[in-house]
């Protein structure tokens, strides 16, 4: 496996834990609808919760959701349109971010941002 899908996947199963420890239900990981993927499709509440989760091994080129920008956002629409109409759920839905960063001589640092952004008239849902 390539580094940085390794660093990856590591950000992924840190995320997941995070959040359950948080009240969280994971119900999805790596939830694909053709091109598209979800990284986490999670319950809190009465929200149907989409997480991208960023991991980085520094910050040396920003922090890990900077990388979240308008062109992702937009793709994460698509796959969670894709996910509630395939899934019928009637949860209200919420993007979020878990900006992860392995420190390799330490505790990594994991930050959640909760309704990291929202999707617009001018987002295109399909």
């Amino acid at each position: 496996m390539a580094e940085h899908n390794r660093i990856g996947a590591e950000g992924e199963q840190l995320a997941c834990r995070f959040l359950e420890d948080s009240g969280f239900e994971v119900i999805e990981r790596n939830w694909k609808h053709g091109k598209l993927e979800l990284d986490i499709v999670a319950k809190h509440g009465r929200y149907l919760v989409f997480v991208e989760v960023k991991t980085r091994s520094s910050v040396q080129h920003g922090e890990p959701e900077e990388a979240v920008k308008k062109g992702k956002r937009g793709k994460l629409i698509k796959a969670a349109n894709a996910y509630i109409q395939a899934s019928g759920t009637d949860l209200a839905a919420r993007f979020d971010i878990v900006s992860v960063i392995l420190h390799p001589s330490g505790k990594p640092y994991i930050h959640h941002i909760p309704d990291a952004f929202y999707p617009t008239v001018h987002d295109k849902p399909f």
